[in-house]
C-alpha cells in the first residue's frame, strides 16, 4: 500500500497559528493532523503541545482498532477544547484529524470550519459533515470509508469551495504533484489563512468491487458494522442443508434419540466430511454472533431512545431556568439569578458531555445564551483598551511587575531592576536601580514626595529627582522582607504573610524607626496585597478580604458579588473615599465594588473584561483621582479605560 501525504500552509496573521503533521502510528498507519488556532502566542503553543500529546498517547500508541482509538482521542480533545473556550483562552479552533488504517480504510473527523474532500476520477465529494450553521468548536462526526487506488483526499482547515469549484478541484487533482501548490496559491490570493494536506492512495493489491461512492458519516460515539454478502449467505445455507443428514428428524423421536444422535456425531466427525464440518461450525459461530449483535443493538437503541427523551427534557428545563433567572434578576434578587444560571450551565454541560450526540448543538447554543445573560445581569463590560505606551519599545525583554501613578498622566512602571517613567504617551529610557539587587515592590510616599522601593538585599531605596538614596532602620536586624509595601501619612507598611503580620515603620529625618507590629488578631496567611485609607484592607489568595482598623479585625463584605469572581484576584486598589478595584489576570478583568458603608459593607458594581490580541498577563492597576480613568499594566504595555463613558 503506497500512500503519499503532502502538507503545507499559507501565511497567517500573528494571532493565528497554522500547524501540519504527517505521522505514523505504532501499527504503521498513516495519520494526518491539521490545526488552525486563533489565540495569544502562549496559548497557541499550549494548544498545539497538549493536542499533540493527546494524539500521540491515544491515537498513535494505542493497541485498539483505528476507529476505537480515534473515538477515544476525539473525546479527550473535545474535553480539552471545551475547557479552553470556556476559559476564553482560544477564540477559534479549526482542526482535521485523519487516520488511514492498514486495510486502506480512511477515518476523518473535523472541528470548526475544517473540511475533507474525496477526488475519485472526475468527481469531487465533500466527506465531512457541515450543516450550514455556525461551526461547532468540537469533534462531532467521523467520516469512514475504503479508498480506491488513485483516490486523492484533500484536507483543509478552511472551506476550499469558497475559492474553488468541485470541478476545478478535480482538474487540479489530475496533476497530483502540483495539487498542494495550486490550492495554497488560490487560498493566498483570496486572503485566506489555512493549513492544507493532500493524500494519494495507491494500493498494491486489487480490491473487490465495492458500491461505496463516498465514505459514510457516523457519530463519534457509534460503531459502523460490516454488511454480509446475501449471495454467500444463501450459498452457506444450501451447503448446510446438503450436509445435514436426511434422518435428522429422527433425533426428536423418544425411542431413537440416543442412537440417532450417535449416528449424527459419527457422520460429522468422519474425515470424509471435514470441510462440511468446518462450514457447520462456522455457520453456528456466525449465527451466535449475529444473535448476540441483534440483542445488543436492540438494547442500545432502546437505551439511546430513552436517553434522547431525557436529554430533550433537560434542554427544555435549561431554557425555562434561563427565563426564571431573568425574572429573579428583574425582581432584584441577583444572587438567586446567578445561582439559577449556574445550575442551568451545569445541566447544559451534561448535555454536551453525554455520549449520545443528540441535542449537542442546542446545548452549545444554550451555553452561549447563559454566558450572555450572566454578563448582562452582572454588568460585565467587554472592551478593547487603548494603549498608552509600549515599554518594549525601550527594552524588548522587559517584564514589568508594578505601576505607581503620580497624577497628571505621569507614571513610574518598574520591573525587577529598572524604572520606566511615562508621561502622557511618551516613555523615557529605563533607569537601572541596581545590578545586584532585585525590586520586590514599590509605592509613592506622598507626604515626602518620594518613591520608596523594597529590595531583596535587605535594603530600602528612596527615589527623588532622578536619584536613589538608601535608608536604614533603627532595627539592628535590618529591614523585614514581605510581599507588598504601602505608605500612609508618615508611616511605611510592609505586609509579611509568612509572619502573619504588617510591620509599621515611622519615617524620621534620615532613617526609619524600629518596626511596630500592626496586626492584632487578623489571619493574614496567604495575603498577597493590601491598600490603606485609614482602614487596612488585605487581599488573600482565593479572594478573601480582611479589614483591619487599628490592628483589629472589623466586619467587611461585598454584597451582590457573583460567586467566585474574586478567586483569582491578585491586586487591590482604592482611593481615599473611593471604590474598590480588584485585578484578575487569569480572566483579564477588573472587578469594581463601591466605597465601604457605615455598616462595613461594599456593593458589587461591574466588571471590565479586556479583549485584544496584544494583551498579555496583567500585572498592576491605577485609578486617577476623579475615578474617570482606569490604567492597567501588563508585562509590556500600559493601557487606559475611560470609565466616565461607561
Amino acid at each position: 500500500m503506497d500512500v503519499k501525504i503532502r502538507t503545507g500552509k499559507t501565511s497567517a496573521p500573528r494571532a493565528v497559528s497554522l500547524v501540519t503533521h504527517s505521522l505514523r502510528s505504532h501499527q504503521k498507519e498513516h495519520v494526518c493532523v491539521l490545526m488552525h488556532v486563533r489565540a495569544n502566542a502562549s496559548d497557541m503553543e499550549t494548544v498545539e503541545r497538549e493536542c499533540m500529546a493527546i494524539i500521540d498517547h491515544s491515537l498513535l500508541e494505542g493497541g485498539d482498532e483505528a476507529p476505537d482509538r480515534l473515538d477515544g482521542t476525539l473525546k479527550e480533545l473535545n474535553g480539552f477544547l471545551k475547557g479552553l473556550f470556556l476559559a476564553r483562552r482560544v477564540e477559534e479552533a479549526h482542526m482535521i484529524i485523519a487516520i488511514l488504517d492498514t486495510q486502506g480504510v480512511l477515518h476523518v473527523s473535523h472541528t470548526g470550519r475544517g473540511e475533507a474532500y474525496l477526488v475519485r476520477g472526475a468527481l469531487t465529494t465533500q466527506i465531512t459533515e457541515y450543516g450550514g450553521r455556525k461551526p461547532i468548536p468540537a469533534f462531532v462526526h467521523v467520516a469512514s470509508g475504503a479508498l480506491d487506488p488513485r483516490d486523492i483526499v484533500v484536507f483543509s482547515t478552511q472551506r476550499l469551495l469558497r475559492s474553488l469549484t468541485p470541478t476545478q478541484l478535480a482538474q487540479h487533482a489530475h496533476r497530483e504533484e502540483h495539487l498542494l501548490d495550486e490550492l495554497l496559491s488560490h487560498m493566498e490570493s483570496d486572503g485566506e489563512a489555512a493549513a492544507i494536506a493532500t493524500l494519494l492512495f495507491a494500493s498494491d493489491e486489487p480490491r473487490a468491487i465495492r458500491r461505496v461512492t463516498a465514505p459514510a458519516s457516523r457519530s463519534t460515539l457509534r460503531r459502523s458494522t460490516s454488511s454480509f454478502s446475501v449471495e454467500s449467505f444463501f450459498t452457506w445455507s444450501r451447503k448446510l442443508r446438503e450436509f445435514l443428514p436426511r434422518n435428522i428428524t429422527s433425533l426428536f423421536h423418544a425411542k431413537r434419540a440416543h442412537a440417532s444422535f450417535a449416528a449424527w456425531i459419527s457422520h460429522i466427525t468422519h474425515p470424509r466430511y471435514r470441510r462440511r464440518r468446518q462450514l457447520l461450525l462456522l455457520a453456528a459461530a456466525v449465527g451466535i454472533l449475529l444473535l448476540v449483535w441483534i440483542v445488543i443493538h436492540v438494547a442500545v437503541l432502546s437505551q439511546r431512545g430513552k436517553t434522547q427523551v431525557e436529554l430533550e427534557s433537560l434542554v427544555e428545563q435549561i431554557s425555562s431556568e434561563i427565563q426564571t433567572a431573568q425574572n429573579r434578576y428583574l425582581a432584584g434578587d441577583g444572587e438567586a439569578a446567578n445561582a439559577i444560571l449556574q445550575r442551568a450551565e451545569e445541566r447544559a454541560k451534561q448535555v454536551v458531555d453525554n455520549e449520545v450526540s443528540a441535542f449537542r448543538t442546542e446545548a452549545l447554543d444554550l451555553l452561549d445564551r447563559i454566558r450572555t445573560k450572566r454578563e448582562e445581569m452582572n454588568n460585565i463590560i467587554r472592551l478593547s483598551p487603548r494603549t498608552v505606551v509600549n515599554l518594549s519599545s525601550k527594552a524588548p525583554a522587559v517584564l514589568a511587575q508594578g505601576l505607581i501613578g503620580l497624577g497628571d498622566g505621569e507614571f513610574i512602571a518598574f520591573d525587577r531592576q529598572n524604572l520606566y517613567r511615562v508621561l502622557l504617551n511618551a516613555i523615557d529610557d529605563p533607569l537601572l536601580v541596581s545590578d545586584q539587587e532585585v525590586l520586590i515592590d514599590g509605592t509613592e510616599f506622598d507626604r515626602y514626595q518620594v518613591l520608596t522601593f523594597l529590595t531583596t538585599g535587605n535594603n530600602l531605596l528612596e527615589f527623588s529627582n532622578g536619584q536613589f538614596t538608601s535608608f536604614k532602620t533603627e532595627d539592628p536586624a535590618g529591614w523585614i522582607s514581605g510581599q507588598d509595601v504601602k505608605a500612609y501619612l508618615r508611616y511605611f507598611y510592609i505586609l509579611s504573610s509568612e509572619n502573619n503580620q504588617i510591620y509599621k515603620y515611622e519615617r524620621l529625618s534620615n532613617r526609619y524607626s524600629v518596626p511596630v507590629e500592626y496586626n492584632v488578631n487578623g489571619d493574614l496567611s496567604g495575603a498577597i496585597d493590601m491598600v490603606i485609607d485609614g482602614n487596612v484592607y488585605i487581599l488573600k489568595n482565593g479572594g478573601k478580604i480582611v479589614r483591619l482598623f487599628r490592628g483589629e479585625v472589623r466586619p467587611f463584605a461585598i454584597r451582590r458579588l457573583p460567586e467566585g469572581v474574586l478567586e483569582r484576584a491578585t491586586k487591590v486598589f482604592k482611593l481615599q473615599n473611593g471604590n474598590f478595584y480588584f485585578l484578575d489576570p487569569l480572566h483579564s478583568r477588573v472587578i469594581v465594588s463601591s466605597e465601604i458603608s457605615a455598616s462595613g459593607d461594599s456593593s458589587y458594581i461591574r466588571q471590565y473584561v479586556l479583549e485584544g490580541d496584544s494583551i498579555g498577563e496583567l500585572q498592576d492597576l491605577f485609578v486617577d483621582q476623579d475615578e474617570g480613568r482606569l490604567y492597567i499594566l501588563d508585562e509590556k504595555r500600559l493601557y487606559v479605560i475611560d470609565m466616565e463613558q461607561r
